[in-house]
C-alpha cells in the first residue's frame, strides 16, 4: 500500500513538472514571437522557476525520501503555485481595468543618465503595459490562462502532498 501512495504522489509531482515545463517554455515561444512580458507576467514566471526544480526533486524523491520531505516539496509547490493564481488574478483585473496596476509596469533604461542623453533614452523605452492584452486565446489573455494552470499545478500538488501523508 505504501508504494502505491508513494506513486501517487511521485506522478502528481511529474505531472507538475511536466505542465510546468510546458507552460514557462510556452511564455518563453511567446516571447521570442514579440510577444514581450509586462512586470507582473515576469513576477509570474517566478512561480514555476521556483517550483519545477522542486517538482522533480519531488519526482526522485518519492521513492525512497521520509514522508514529511515529500509532503513537504509538494506542500511549497502547491503554496507557491496558489499564490501563483492570486497574483495571476490580480493581473487579470488590471488587464479588465477593475483596479489600479502598479505604476512599475515601464521598462528600464540602460546604464547611467546623462542630462543629454535622457530626453533619447526615454524615446528609446519600450513600455509594456500591465493593463494592456497582447494576446488573446479563445478570448482568454495569457493572465487568464495563468490563473488556471497555477490553479491546476497548485491541485496537483495538494492531491500529491495528500498521498504522500498516508505514506508509512
Amino acid at each position: 500500500m505504501d508504494s502505491l501512495y508513494r506513486g501517487q504522489a511521485q506522478r502528481a509531482a511529474f505531472l507538475v513538472f511536466a505542465v510546468g515545463a510546458l507552460t514557462i517554455a510556452g511564455a518563453w515561444l511567446f516571447e521570442a514571437n514579440g510577444i514581450k512580458p509586462c512586470d507582473l507576467c515576469l513576477e509570474q514566471r517566478l512561480a514555476y522557476y521556483y517550483a519545477l526544480p522542486l517538482a522533480a526533486l519531488a519526482v526522485v524523491a518519492a521513492a525512497r525520501a521520509p514522508k514529511w520531505v515529500l509532503v513537504g516539496l509538494l506542500g511549497v509547490i502547491a503554496l507557491a503555485f496558489l499564490a501563483n493564481a492570486g497574483l495571476a488574478i490580480y493581473h487579470s483585473g488590471v488587464e479588465w481595468k477593475l483596479w489600479q496596476g502598479p505604476t512599475a509596469c515601464t521598462g528600464a533604461m540602460d546604464g547611467p543618465l546623462k542630462a543629454g542623453d535622457l530626453l533619447k533614452q526615454l524615446q528609446n523605452v519600450k513600455v509594456v503595459r500591465c493593463d494592456e492584452v497582447q494576446l488573446r486565446i479563445l478570448g482568454l489573455s495569457l493572465a487568464n490562462f495563468n490563473v488556471l494552470i497555477s490553479a491546476a499545478l497548485a491541485a496537483m500538488a495538494g492531491l500529491g502532498a495528500s498521498r504522500a501523508l498516508k505514506v508509512k
